[in-house]
């Protein structure tokens, strides 16, 4: 449990290194958000594969093999084309409006949004606590957007980053309906096939934007890239995959939201952006209602494995079940 939490806690701290080193390489590259995300997911599919033997597959069902061609291709469209999504609208959103807000944007709507689309397509219920949360996000997200007249949060960069916060969303609710169906899939493989299908989504979108970094500078640029695939992407991925098999999937929620704080604190030091009163309100906002809704979830789960142990054990209540779920 301890070492699962490590992971998860280095991992997060690791993935809030992505927007900062995104900025920095938008800086001095000439590279665009398009091609900057082309080298990421194929750099980390490159390292991933390479890791691959050494992994073991976890949460898939026993016949995945035997899915049929269509079922699986269908899957495999879906997970990468959301993930895509995910990755080169979050780095829009931080070439659009910064480091600091894009990173909060994204990792603070994304929860909500697979809430709400748990609610919408799969029935699953709210309650009140849900509700309260999904509010405070939107409140959340309007300070943020509106800003105190600085120009400081710009509006194309906040919608960036729901839509990239929509990507992960798309993902996650398709995934949940794959497990209620018994058709979940390996977390590794299914990244490993989601970064094959974005490096080749990417690739004519990079190509047009400008597919190679400028002469100048390309040694920085190649070690700020070399770190980008590396740590936040190849290593941040590894080890959250080995946390998920002991850590809840609400205490992976609260840890890494060390993602947007690891991110917002690098944009204020290294990359000199301010943040405004309304910024720091709207993410204290938006982050607290996160917490709120990672703590309504787990008391919905709670009851609902309390109901499911009563029947099963006759009235008498059993341990709580660890519920993992992949950040993809």
């Amino acid at each position: 449990m301890g070492r699962g939490l490590l992971y998860v806690t280095v991992a997060g701290l690791a993935w809030g290194t992505a927007g900062p080193t995104a900025a920095l390489a938008f800086a001095g590259s000439g590279l665009g958000p398009m091609a900057l995300t082309f080298w990421r997911v194929l750099g980390g599919l490159l390292l991933l594969l390479a890791v691959r033997p050494f992994v073991r597959p976890r949460g898939a069902r026993p016949d995945a093999r035997r899915e049929p061609a269509g079922r699986r291709a269908v899957r495999v469209l879906v997970t990468g084309l959301g993930l895509t999504v995910f990755q080169a609208a979050y780095f829009g959103s931080v070439d659009a409006t910064g480091t600091a807000v894009g990173t909060v944007v994204t990792q603070g709507a994304t929860p909500v949004l697979v809430a709400l689309g748990c609610r919408l397509f799969l029935g699953e219920r709210l309650g009140l606590g849900g509700g309260v949360a999904v509010t405070g996000a939107l409140a959340g997200l309007a300070v943020l957007t509106l800003g105190d007249g600085t120009g400081a949060v710009r509006p194309a960069g906040v919608v960036l980053g729901v839509v990239s916060a929509g990507g992960y969303a798309v993902v996650a609710v398709y995934t949940r309906s794959l497990a209620r169906k018994g058709r979940g899939a390996d977390p590794f493989a299914a990244t490993l096939t989601s970064f094959a299908v974005g490096a080749v989504c990417l690739l004519p979108l990079a190509a047009a934007e400008g597919l190679w970094p400028r002469a100048e500078g390309l040694g920085r640029t190649l070690v700020l890239m070399g770190y980008l695939v590396s740590v936040p992407t190849a290593l941040a991925y590894g080890l959250f995959f080995a946390g998920l098999a002991a850590v809840r999937a609400t205490t992976v929620t609260v840890v890494t939201l060390l993602e947007p704080v690891t991110a917002a604190v690098l944009a204020v030091l290294v990359l000199d952006e301010r943040l405004t009163a309304a910024t720091v309100v709207g993410t204290a906002v938006l982050l607290g209602a996160v917490v709120a809704l990672a703590r309504a979830e787990t008391r919905a789960g709670q009851g609902r494995a309390g109901a499911r142990s009563r029947v099963r054990t006759g009235g008498r209540p059993a341990p709580e079940a660890q519920s993992p779920v992949s950040r993809g």
